[in-house]
């Protein structure tokens, strides 16, 4: 079905929705790489006036990819709760951008919500918004995970300790978590990217972090970030407190990852049986991109934050503890340079978060964009005032195996001084109780004798 809008004498026409959706979206290298971004200002202006007219309905009976050749499409729609949907059925996409900022989208009704949205009805709205509409909308949204601790709580900020190290030596890596918790980072997660993904490898870190979680009582959970198979082939005998994954928006892509939403699934019934956690059992933990289903030539003629928000569907469907989105990652090829960055971090942010999923971010850029640590200071800061989840700590802000440049345990105490915020409760009453932090939040002088040390 054509799409068109008239401005002056010109006729715009867009011949089928995820035309419409691609050229309704902000300026970004992936889809002009693509081939689908708009040619300029003007066919952009028309696409998001002509899709503000779209029906929310219309997302529910018009596939952006076929249902019959894509598991994601048919978990979405198979899925969708009517019931839950009805009360905002009747909006059209610029109906509902306009209720996302009224008084009347509260928290609660937000959380009610969620699970009637589809991915495609969040991704066509953030194309509606300013950058400070995301930030408004997604404040509302809290959404709250538990395993061995309690994060997303409002006025809360948590963090990922990625303590990587290039050959996974064990005690690099320990150094780098006891520096971390001594700036009070690793509520989130206290999470490793492997140089390996052996087996053999990944075992030894899982037992690391473990005797060291144990040895302090530290009320966190551990992740070594290795593929779904290794993880499954580890858990009977290791301590497997998340299973990670990378996961994309269309069958192909998570093909290209290695998985299968029937691979997810056997994964977290896995873990589950452990029943390692303590205050819940939310076991999962995704990581996104903006451009992954691009570089894996799955993007089906779909814009890529279109195809980032249907990655949340698989995400949701699985009761994740921790998603995160690595938005610059994967490189100026997708994301060229701060300003798209800044904008594609609040939009993942905004999407997972309206979708009802425990939401952070990896702030981070490759030293071949165009970008510096004073974009990621700002997208950390307006991520902070939007309420995202948590984000990642890692000394110096420089990961030394991955090679890219995220966020430091510095930039996490920053953020919660600026706004306020405080760590996981648990995590929080641990940081106290070690002469970490004082009952106020502030970090307190440690001396050499401070039994992490020793």
């Amino acid at each position: 079905m054509p799409y068109r809008y008239t401005i002056a004498s010109r006729v715009y026409v867009f011949e089928e929705l995820k035309t419409l959706l691609a050229k309704a979206t902000p300026l970004r290298s992936g889809d002009a790489l693509a081939g689908l971004a708009a040619a300029g200002f003007e066919e952009r202006i028309a696409a998001q006036l002509a899709l503000a007219d779209v029906p929310l309905k219309v997302f529910l009976q018009e596939a952006l990819i076929p249902y019959e050749d894509d598991d994601v499409t048919r978990l979405i729609i198979d899925g969708h709760p009517a019931a839950t949907f009805a009360p905002i059925s009747h909006f059209t996409v610029g109906q509902f951008r306009d209720w996302l900022l009224s008084e009347q989208a509260d928290t609660p009704t937000l959380q009610t919500l969620a699970p009637g949205l589809t991915p495609e009805m969040v991704a066509a709205v953030s194309k509606l918004m300013r950058n400070q509409d995301l930030i408004a909308v997604a404040q509302k949204c809290e959404v709250v995970s538990r395993f061995r601790n309690t994060v997303g709580l409002t006025e809360h900020l948590s963090t990922r300790l990625q303590p990587n190290h290039p050959t996974d030596d064990p005690k690099g890596v320990a150094a780098s978590i006891i520096d971390g918790l001594l700036y009070g980072s690793g509520d989130a997660v206290i999470g490793i990217n492997p140089a390996s993904d052996s087996p053999a490898a990944v075992s030894k870190l899982l037992h690391m972090i473990d005797d060291l979680r144990e040895k302090y009582q530290i009320p966190t959970q551990s992740c070594v970030l290795c593929h779904l198979s290794t993880t499954l082939q580890l858990i009977p005998d290791n301590p497997v407190d998340l299973v990670f994954q990378s996961i994309g928006g269309s069958e192909k892509t998570n093909q290209s990852f290695g998985v299968s939403l029937n691979m997810i699934a056997e994964a977290q019934e896995a873990a589950l049986a452990l029943q390692r956690g303590t205050v819940g059992q939310q076991v999962m933990y995704f990581e996104t991109g903006q451009g992954s289903s691009l570089s894996a030539n799955a993007h089906h003629g779909v814009d890529q934050q279109t195809l980032e928000a249907r990655a949340y569907a698989v995400a949701r469907k699985f009761n994740p503890f921790l998603v995160n989105t690595v938005v610059g990652f994967i490189g100026p090829e997708y994301l060229y340079d701060g300003k798209q960055i800044i904008r594609a971090g609040l939009e993942d942010h905004f999407c997972g978060k309206l979708l009802g999923l425990p939401m952070g971010a990896d702030i981070c850029y490759t030293n071949h964009a165009e970008a510096d640590q004073d974009d990621m200071d700002t997208l950390l800061t307006l991520l902070g005032v939007a309420g995202c989840n948590f984000i990642m700590g890692i000394p110096g802000a420089d990961d030394i195996m991955l090679n890219y440049q995220s966020t430091s345990f510095h930039d996490a105490l920053y953020l919660r001084k600026v706004l306020g915020k405080r760590p996981a409760p648990e995590f929080e009453q641990w940081l106290i109780e070690q002469g970490i932090l004082d009952k106020n939040g502030r970090k307190l002088p440690l001396k050499s004798s401070h039994r992490l040390l020793l």
